[in-house]
């Protein structure tokens, strides 16, 4: 069995309970507030611009040439599949591209980039990526989970923006991550992989529920 493999049936049963979300089941069938929504995609774009960041801190302490180009290409499709993708999301909802930067992160906002950054500077370039990959994955995973929901969704932003994930750029996005982990992943022990991951999708669960919840710093 792939690392991968094994890293995905590890965290399954937080990945069950992000299915079961209320904002990702509002979000699939339509229900979900407008406003809900457009606090996430203003919270998400401001996430995004870390991820980026992130590649770029990967690649620059990757072990090989080889490594390093392949984690640039990915930070590459991440741009072209997502990143791009949430910018036209901010002008349909009426926002620029200058208040989406100007947006406070939520506490779990900040928390999950700073582990993630953390992890890329301070640990090893497989932990690194074990650690944004639930997010690339979980996200692919709840579209086709919710596939039958989407299908009789009257909202179209809401099924537009579901689209990306299960979108040919995006898939080989996931499936150049979940490779280059499975690659890498013999350069450390597995238990140090499988907790980055687990973390990584606590916080996944975390971050949908403090968007929807509207969880605010106390002051």
């Amino acid at each position: 069995m792939k690392t991968t493999d094994l890293l995905h049936r590890d965290a399954g049963p937080i990945w069950s309970r992000i299915m079961d979300l209320p904002f990702v089941q509002e979000l699939y069938t339509g229900s979900l507030p407008m406003e809900k929504f457009s606090a996430y995609i203003l919270q998400d774009y401001t996430y995004l611009v870390d991820a980026i960041r992130n590649f770029s801190l990967i690649a620059s302490r990757a072990s090989s040439a080889l490594v390093m180009k392949e984690i640039v290409d990915i930070a590459h499709l991440e741009a072209v599949s997502e990143f791009r993708g949430y910018e036209e999301f901010l002008d349909r909802l009426g926002y620029t591209l200058q208040e989406a930067a100007a947006t406070e992160p939520l506490p779990t906002n900040v928390a999950y980039r700073n582990f993630l950054l953390s992890t890329s500077a301070l640990k090893s370039t497989a932990e690194g990526l074990a650690a944004v990959l639930p997010c690339f994955w979980s996200y692919h995973e709840i579209a086709v989970f919710h596939t039958n929901l989407l299908e009789q969704n009257p909202n179209r932003t809401y099924r537009d923006w579901a689209a990306v994930y299960v979108s040919d750029d995006y898939m080989t996005l996931l499936e150049k991550l979940k490779d280059l982990v499975d690659t890498l992943a013999d350069q450390v022990p597995y238990e140090r992989l499988k907790e980055v991951f687990m973390t990584a999708s606590r916080y996944e669960y975390l971050y949908w529920r403090s968007v929807y919840d509207g969880d605010a710093w106390p002051v």
